[in-house]
């Protein structure tokens, strides 16, 4: 009878090589993870944040561009800072730069509402959140942003008109400085100024123009109102501080005393405004708060984490009459 075949013994030197080959075959295969947006915050890793501002055009502005650059220093975070001088091409070249530079996320301050979205959907695809500051913008598909932090535009002109319709008892004839056209303070602080005064039928605007959200041309806009209309106007309205210090200069150029003959009220509430109330040129501020940077690292630290952030965030402002400017100037931050 034949004998029934056997492998031979496998020597235990062979036996180790064969199981170490099978565990380094089958640890090789990585079991499969869960979607990535691409753009979580990791240990260690510095945030790289990109911030399109509009330019210096004005005080306000200066101050909330100083509110993101020194809340990005505190949190250590790196901010890769682009200043547009108010051209929108300006802001589009530094979104797509930052594109190219794979930021972690986008700070936006929009010079004007539209003409955002080829740019935008770029963006998108690449998963980088886009954090829109202090203005908003018009878009067919509302996830081209992820959050806007801003002041309530219209409710600043209706307050504005319902302070300026009590002062002037309800009669008078308003010039309106105008901010830049097509942003959305001017669009919206024109539109709510005009809500306001439908409850003062006798108040008229007589006069609207663009001074463009600075000084020397709210100066230059307003020595041609007061060419054209004289001793006619009771009253101004700025869509922003800086233009109503420039009409002041205007206004006192012309032999008149602003804050007396003429009943000035502006939007922002800047330290040169309270300052020209304390000197009686300026009646009334109706505040826009700049200090942005906390509310917009925030939501960044919060997206970059996982966590959802509103849509919408809007800012508290307040009225600060002539009356008070005495009593709280020294407390202003901007």
């Amino acid at each position: 009878m034949s004998k029934p075949h056997t492998l031979p013994p496998v020597k235990p030197t062979l036996l180790l090589i064969l199981l170490a080959a099978a565990c380094l075959s089958s640890c090789g295969q990585k079991p499969s993870q869960s979607a990535s947006t691409g753009n979580e915050a990791k240990p260690g890793k510095k945030i790289v944040v990109g911030f399109s501002q509009i330019g210096a055009e004005s005080a306000w502005r200066t101050a909330e561009t100083e509110s993101i650059r020194s809340e990005a220093e505190k949190r250590g975070i790196k901010l890769n800072f682009s200043d547009a001088q108010q051209n929108q091409q300006n802001q589009i070249r530094a979104l797509r730069t930052f594109l190219a530079q794979n930021v972690d996320a986008i700070i936006l301050a929009p010079v004007v509402e539209t003409g955002w979205e080829p740019a935008l959907r770029e963006i998108k695809k690449a998963n980088i959140p886009v954090i829109l500051v202090d203005r908003g913008i018009k878009v067919s598909d509302e996830s081209l942003y992820t959050t806007l932090i801003a002041s309530d535009f219209v409710n600043e002109g209706r307050l504005a008109a319902e302070w300026l319709g009590k002062r002037l008892n309800g009669k008078g004839n308003v010039v309106e400085l105008q901010g830049t056209p097509g942003a959305a303070p001017a669009i919206d602080r024109k539109k709510g100024f005009e809500e306001g005064l439908a409850k003062f039928p006798e108040i008229k605007i007589v006069k609207s123009q663009s001074g463009d959200f600075n000084r020397a041309k709210g100066k230059e806009v307003m020595e041609a109102f007061l060419k054209a209309e004289g001793k006619n106007i009771n009253a101004l309205y700025a869509h922003n501080d800086d233009m109503a210090l420039g009409a002041i200069q205007a206004i006192e150029e012309a032999g008149l005393k602003p804050g007396t003959d003429l009943i000035i009220v502006s939007i922002d509430g800047v330290k040169g405004a309270f300052d020209a109330m304390v000197a009686g040129k300026l009646n009334c501020t109706v505040e826009c708060n700049p200090l942005l940077g906390p509310a917009a690292f925030d939501a960044i630290e919060a997206v970059l984490a996982g966590k959802s952030v509103p849509k919408k965030t809007v800012v508290k402002d307040e009225v600060f009459d002539q009356s008070i400017a005495k009593d709280v100037i020294a407390s202003r931050k901007y």
